[in-house]
């Protein structure tokens, strides 16, 4: 869900601050009395309506452990997921998922396929 437009969020604040309740703020506006709260809880902490930042990147659970992955591999090109995983616990790396393993290997541009 986008944030409301700034000009709303303009409004809202003003609406506030000239001596209305957040839930007449709220049905005046048309939006629910949370959103206005959180608003001024906003606006309160950082003196802006401005929204917050949406969304981001986080870094792989496994980013600290690349080139232990990468030597896992290049010693043993067949290994699986399975095995890498076992592996990467055993060397005091984190317990993930085999699928952040995966995604790790795809983002190194590693393979795991067994060689046939």
């Amino acid at each position: 869900m986008a944030p409301l437009s700034h000009d709303l969020r303009v409004r809202l604040a003003r609406a506030v601050d000239a001596g209305g309740s957040a839930r007449q703020v709220a049905a005046r506006f048309d939006v629910s009395p949370s959103t206005v709260v959180k608003l001024m809880q906003r606006v309160r902490a950082t003196g802006s309506v401005e929204p917050a930042r949406i969304g981001g990147y986080r870094k792989p659970l496994l980013a600290a452990h690349e080139a232990t992955i990468r030597e896992l591999v290049a010693a043993n090109g067949s290994i699986t997921l399975v095995e890498l995983r076992a592996a990467i616990i055993a060397r005091g790396g984190p317990a993930v998922s085999l699928w952040a393993v995966w995604s790790m290997l795809q983002r190194l541009g590693l393979r795991h396929k067994k060689s046939r």
